[in-house]
Order: C-alpha cells, then sequence, then structure tokens
C-alpha cells in the first residue's frame, strides 16, 4: 500500500494519538465524511457527463436540415 508497511502504519498511528488525542476520533470522522461528500460529487458529474454523452445532438440534427 503506497510502499508503507505495517510497522510505519502504526508508527503514524501512535504519533497522531499522541499529538491530538481525544480530537483524533472527532477529525476521522470529519475526515471521513469530507472524503464520502467528494465521492458523491465525483459519482454525480460522473453520471452527468456520461448522460451528456448518451443523450442525442439534436442541435447537430437541425443544422444539417437547413442545408
Amino acid at each position: 500500500m503506497f510502499g508503507v508497511g505495517n510497522l510505519e502504519l502504526f508508527v503514524v498511528a501512535v504519533v497522531a494519538l499522541l499529538l491530538f488525542g481525544d480530537k483524533l476520533p472527532t477529525m476521522m470522522r470529519k475526515l471521513g465524511s469530507g472524503l464520502s461528500e467528494f465521492k458523491r460529487a465525483v459519482d454525480q458529474t460522473r453520471e452527468d457527463v456520461r448522460k451528456s454523452v448518451e443523450q442525442p445532438d439534436f442541435d447537430r440534427e437541425s443544422d444539417s436540415d437547413h442545408e
């Protein structure tokens, strides 16, 4: 996982716990909430793009009729 071993992850977790203490669960909850909101926005954008690509382009068809 990104070239980081289990020992390094454990050390980072211990340092974070020492630095932030009781605030850590709240911070992680907010981070998770923010990431899930970001994921929803990306999924919605992807769906909008997919729909716009699948939608027929009526402007081009009407332009070719007038030529």
